[in-house]
């Protein structure tokens, strides 16, 4: 059975039961407060690159960025500022680039700038649309520096004099601070009124270096006179620059000298040894007549050439051997010596038909020694001036190889070991004439012929024992000459 309320009853019941479900709960917590927004990350810039860069050449940039935490960056890039405040941004920014705490590399693409001093950084955009530029740095535009300019040396010019009218070339020894490529190098010569007769033939597009290089010319001949002679380089910006100078004599040669060994000529090659062995008149170092070119064991020596077997001091060449530690292919050791000939120099100077040559020497007086004055041309035309044997101490030996005669030639007093003699050849058609002290001693009646020329060699050959004693000491061996001269 149901009961039912009055309607009074039933409302006041429902107020009864709303009020009951509405009322909180006596023991309820407080609703939460909502949460801070998170930190946004720090990002560094840890390189910007470059800080330099040449007017108008197209050049790229790089950025190298991190942050303290992962972010996705909507821009990434270069920004670039000049004076006026316009913007030249480098092309080529990344797009929704992440950047975490191990960092990111942007490569831009390349554009190119005028000359001036711009402002560079590195920016980003964040995905709130917020643009942050990160620290500035200077960017400079600018030609490259001009080269420091290479302060040249002068080491050597020669020759120092020549014979009026007789053909004669220049060599120029010179290096440079540092290296760099001269247009031309060259030897001028000025006479008293300042013409110019430079020597033919100087160097184009010649590098010139801290290491020597020397230059040699063309030849030409001069009237006698006093002249100035100088090295001269020109640069690539097409400035001469001379060198310091040097006084350059010619003496006359037009006539006969009166003082000649043999009359009706003239002085027209000489070295009086009043300075250094050069390549303008000398080779040092190889000959044709040695079959390796510095050494010949084929013919009964133990000499290898040695470029320092001969130095020069008060007015005397002098040739010395030492023993050496290389070995000859007979099993022999060499020795190191002394030669000089004017095969392979910038002269060129060759004797001819119809020439008188003569030196003046002090003769060895070690055994084994062997030095000459001998010619030498295409494997042959051979004329020994004089060769020499201390075992025989008095005894010249004269040889002619074109047309073969020889002469041993034996005089006490003039010839001696330790003492200074005079030997001089002349080299005729029909007869070769050798003379000592200024008196002819011997004439061969078999000559040279009419176009017989040769290069002159003046060495300290060492005797393999096979016909003269080798040398039987292990301390040096030694021979001068006081001059070489040459008539014509």
């Amino acid at each position: 059975m149901v009961r039912i309320l009055p309607r009074t009853a039933r409302a006041g019941a429902l107020a009864a039961a709303l009020l009951l479900v509405a009322a909180p709960a006596a023991h309820a917590a407080p609703a939460a407060a909502p949460a801070a927004p998170a930190a946004p990350p720090t990002v560094t810039q840890q390189s910007l690159t470059p800080t330099t860069a040449l007017p108008d050449t197209p050049v790229a940039a790089q950025l190298v960025v991190k942050s303290s935490a992962c972010f996705t960056a909507a821009v990434l890039g270069v920004g670039i500022r000049d004076a006026a405040g316009a913007n030249l941004d480098f092309p080529g920014s990344l797009t929704n680039q992440q950047i975490c705490p191990q960092g990111v590399t942007l490569t831009t693409g390349t554009r190119s700038f005028k000359a001036g001093t711009y402002r560079m950084f590195g920016f980003y955009q964040d995905q709130a649309g917020a643009w942050r530029n990160l620290p500035e740095q200077t960017f400079t535009v600018a030609p490259p520096p001009p080269p420091p300019v290479p302060v040249v040396t002068l080491d050597q010019v020669s020759p120092a004099d020549a014979a009026a009218d007789t053909p004669v070339a220049a060599q120029l020894t010179l290096h440079a601070s540092s290296c760099f490529t001269a247009a031309v190098v060259g030897v001028g010569v000025r006479d008293a009124a300042d013409n110019n007769l430079d020597f033919p033939g100087g160097a184009a597009s010649q590098q010139i270096c801290p290491q020597e290089v020397t230059v040699k010319t063309g030849a030409r001949s001069f009237p006698a006179g006093t002249y100035r002679m100088f090295g001269f380089y020109q640069d690539q910006a097409g400035t001469w620059h001379n060198l310091p100078e040097r006084t350059f004599t010619v003496t006359p040669a037009s006539a006969p000298d009166p003082t000649a060994p043999v009359p009706g000529k003239k002085l027209v090659w000489r070295d009086e040894f009043d300075g250094p062995i050069t390549a303008v008149k000398w080779n040092q170092s190889i000959s044709s007549a040695y079959r390796y070119g510095n050494y010949n064991p084929d013919d009964d020596k133990l000499d290898r050439i040695d470029p320092n077997g001969v130095s020069v001091a008060d007015g005397v060449a002098t040739f010395t051997a030492r023993r050496s530690d290389f070995t000859l292919p007979s099993g022999r050791k060499a020795w190191d010596t002394g030669l000089i000939t004017t095969e392979n120099t910038v002269e060129k100077f060759m004797v001819k038909t119809g020439d008188y040559a003569e030196t003046r020497v002090r003769m060895p007086k070690e055994l084994g020694a062997w030095p000459a004055l001998w010619t030498w041309h295409k494997g042959a035309n051979e004329i020994d001036s004089f060769e020499y044997h201390p075992d025989n101490p008095h005894l010249l030996e004269l040889t002619n190889h074109v047309r073969p005669a020889q002469k041993y030639w034996p005089d006490l007093t003039a010839v001696k070991p330790g003492e200074w003699v005079t030997i001089g050849t002349h080299y005729l058609a029909d007869s070769v004439d050798w003379y000592v002290n200024g008196v002819r001693v011997f004439e061969d009646k078999k000559g040279v012929g009419a176009n017989w020329t040769a290069y002159l060699i003046l060495n300290l050959s060492l005797c393999s024992g096979d016909f003269h004693p080798a040398p039987s000491g292990s301390g040096p061996i030694s021979f001068a000459a006081d001059y070489v001269r040459v008539y014509r």
